[in-house]
């Protein structure tokens, strides 16, 4: 609904479900005339419809349920994008690809070796949601216009996500001296990580949705307008932070050729430390991928 209202381009649902992705393709262009856009959208169950696609959103797969473990949620996730990834490879060579299948950083990993295309043209959106929720809950907590914030997340989309008051923008200044008492900031991290949690505990089933496609359209809108502004996401690292066969959460530019540049923040020692320990997270989901 995002990508469609923003008009970025014409839009193709793709659900394996019968009836599904056209239901709510029709549902979606009966809003035209009230929102006065005409997009151009279509559901379908055909995978072949992503022919020619310039981005390409993967989001299928299973949401992790009471009883599931991390490695089976991979082990399920990782057949469903193997096999849209092979249709994606053959069909849209020249597309950039967002993945938002979780656990999100192994798949996007995981998309990378299937794909094999140039690593500016894969990436996850995970830490991009992360940093909005961190900069809602400052905007929150300190009663500071969420406009004025400009929030840094790196690491895992995951409970070993570091959120980096450090580098955190709140006006013309850090976090870390715009708050500068430590417990308040430790409380802002810590409801930053446990925010996803929160949500789900609160539907009961389900998770965030809203958020995820802002986060999802803010991404796609940038390619297809070439905004080239900094945006987290999981990038695959060769020889940034120190980092070889990694996908993980980063700040980069991103335009029309999906990432333009990686950003190497200057992490002090503890930083490091707490990076490479989520780095750490990430690479042991990864060997896990068959």
């Amino acid at each position: 609904m995002r990508i469609a209202q923003e008009n970025l381009g014409e839009v193709c649902l793709i659900d394996v479900v019968p009836g599904m992705a056209k239901g709510k393709s029709f549902d979606l262009d009966d809003c035209r005339n009230i929102l006065n856009v005409p997009y151009q959208i279509e559901g379908t169950e055909d995978i072949n419809q992503v022919k020619g696609s310039q981005v390409v959103v993967i989001t299928a797969g299973l949401a992790r349920k009471p009883g599931m473990t991390r490695e089976d949620l991979l082990s399920k996730n990782s057949r469903i994008l193997k096999e849209i990834c092979e249709k994606v490879k053959v069909l849209a060579p020249d597309s950039i690809v967002i993945i938002v299948t979780n656990p999100l950083d192994a798949m996007t990993y995981y998309a990378v070796k299937i794909l094999g295309f140039d690593r500016r043209k894969v990436f996850g959106m995970g830490v991009t949601l992360d940093g909005s929720r961190f900069a809602n809950i400052i905007s929150r907590e300190l009663k500071v216009p969420v406009n004025k914030i400009q929030p840094v997340v790196i690491g895992s989309h995951g409970e070993s996500m570091l959120p980096m008051p450090r580098f955190t923008m709140v006006g013309s200044f850090p976090l870390t001296e715009f708050a500068k008492d430590p417990a308040k900031i430790a409380m802002l991290v810590k409801k930053t990580v446990e925010r996803g949690k929160e949500i789900v505990a609160l539907f009961g089933s389900g998770s965030a949705y809203f958020a995820p496609s802002a986060a999802i359209a803010s991404l796609v809108s940038a390619i297809i307008r070439d905004k080239r502004i900094p945006l987290g996401v999981s990038a695959q690292l060769n020889g940034e932070y120190g980092l070889e066969d990694i996908c993980c959460g980063v700040p980069c530019v991103i335009g029309e050729q999906g990432i333009v540049k990686i950003v190497e923040l200057d992490l002090n020692p503890q930083e490091k430390k707490n990076f490479l320990e989520s780095v750490e997270a990430i690479r042991n989901l990864n060997a896990l991928l068959k």
